[in-house]
């Protein structure tokens, strides 16, 4: 659990903790943004039935790739810091 006084302290970081939050957050904001495209499309189909599909599917694609993207990033940075948890315990080991 994230405590206030972690904020001045360096023995743990915060990002790990942060990353799931902006994670959840920008998950949230890809699929309003993908449903607002298809909310778009459903206008434009009266107008072009053609374009109103492959708007439709540009903002489903568009909101599953975004989706992964992130997920992929945000799994980069708790990789990077699982790697230094991981140096810190074999300097420690090699230490003693």
């Amino acid at each position: 659990m994230f405590d206030v006084r972690d904020l001045l302290q360096w023995e743990r970081f915060i990002a790990p903790a942060a990353i799931r939050t902006f994670y959840t957050l920008t998950v949230i904001l890809l699929v309003l943004a993908g449903l607002t495209g298809m909310a778009s499309a459903l206008q434009l189909l009266q107008f072009s039935p053609v374009a109103a599909v492959m708007m439709m599917a540009v903002s489903v694609i568009g909101a599953f790739a975004g989706i992964l993207g992130v997920r992929i990033g945000c799994e980069f940075v708790l990789v990077t810091f699982r790697i230094n948890d991981h140096l810190g315990a074999m300097r420690n080991r090699i230490e003693m």
